[in-house]
């Protein structure tokens, strides 16, 4: 006698599933080739990022990109992995709630299950009640399913609230933000692992850290209890650091070592072969 399994999570639950343990680690893709290879590569989830797909376009970063080339890239990754996918929407690309509460719908029916918002804007912080009216904004407009993760930059930019350290005004920002229905918060620029120990101790739900070199290692991110680890724009900067190096090459002395360890054309190929 066989049993069932019972009901098979949707691509929403599985991806809040994620953040429960072990960490979750997101290698950020920025078009539908490098999400391929993510996926390919193991990973349970795809993100976006908004700094490689802007680069691509030929943009700076900073909402410079516009909302259709975010739908049409997330439309696209989704239907390219079987994988759940998050997206990075920066600052909501809308100044009041009803635009970004139309933007959000317009992310979910391109397929994403979770988005990244962040809390940054030029010269410094959005203010708090602000932020965490539009993160409100966007939990009533997606219901329970949609994985928010809260953005704030207070390390990355270096700014917080008159008399508050920069741990302080995170833990007080989070803490916003979780009771605005954020289901997650990320903490870019840090690196330091007693800070990274301290923001999961004090912070009631799944961390988020951006990572690279100098960040401490995944097991040990682990370790601390960060729930999800995530490249960001990084490996998009190592790739068009790669472009540099392989046309300087080129054009000076000739030679081709920086094209060694590539992607091979039958591979690439095969994988976007669907």
């Amino acid at each position: 006698m066989t049993t069932s399994a019972g009901p098979t999570p949707s691509a929403a639950e599985r991806f809040h599933q994620l953040h429960q343990g072990p960490i979750l680690v997101l290698p950020n893709a920025w078009d539908v080739a490098s999400a391929r290879l993510v996926e390919e590569a193991g990973a349970s989830a795809v993100a976006t990022t908004s700094a490689g797909l802007s680069w691509s376009w030929g943009v700076a970063d900073g909402e410079h990109l516009g909302l259709e080339r975010i739908l049409d890239l997330t439309r696209r990754v989704v239907d390219a992995v079987d994988v759940p996918v998050t997206t990075d929407l920066e600052a909501g690309y809308a100044p009041d709630l009803d635009g970004l509460a139309r933007n959000l719908r317009a992310v979910l029916d391109a397929g994403a299950v979770g988005v990244n918002v962040e809390d940054g804007l030029p010269g410094g912080l959005r203010p708090l009640a602000e932020q965490a009216a539009r993160i409100a904004a966007l939990r009533q407009e997606a219901g329970a399913g949609l994985f928010v993760n809260a953005r704030t930059d207070t390390y990355w930019r270096a700014v917080g609230a008159a008399g508050q350290s920069l741990l302080d005004e995170t833990v007080r920002r989070a803490e916003a933000y979780l009771e605005a229905g954020a289901s997650g918060i990320f903490v870019p620029g840090v690196k330091d692992r007693g800070v990274i120990e301290a923001l999961v101790a004090r912070i009631p739900a799944p961390v988020n850290i951006l990572v690279g070199p100098g960040s401490p290692t995944i097991p040990e991110l682990a370790d601390l209890g960060v729930a999800r680890a995530s490249a960001g724009s990084a490996i998009a900067l190592a790739a068009y650091g790669l472009v540099r190096r392989a046309a300087t090459e080129l054009l000076g002395a000739g030679t081709y070592t920086e094209l060694e360890g590539a992607a091979d054309y039958p591979t690439m190929n095969a994988l976007l072969s669907r």
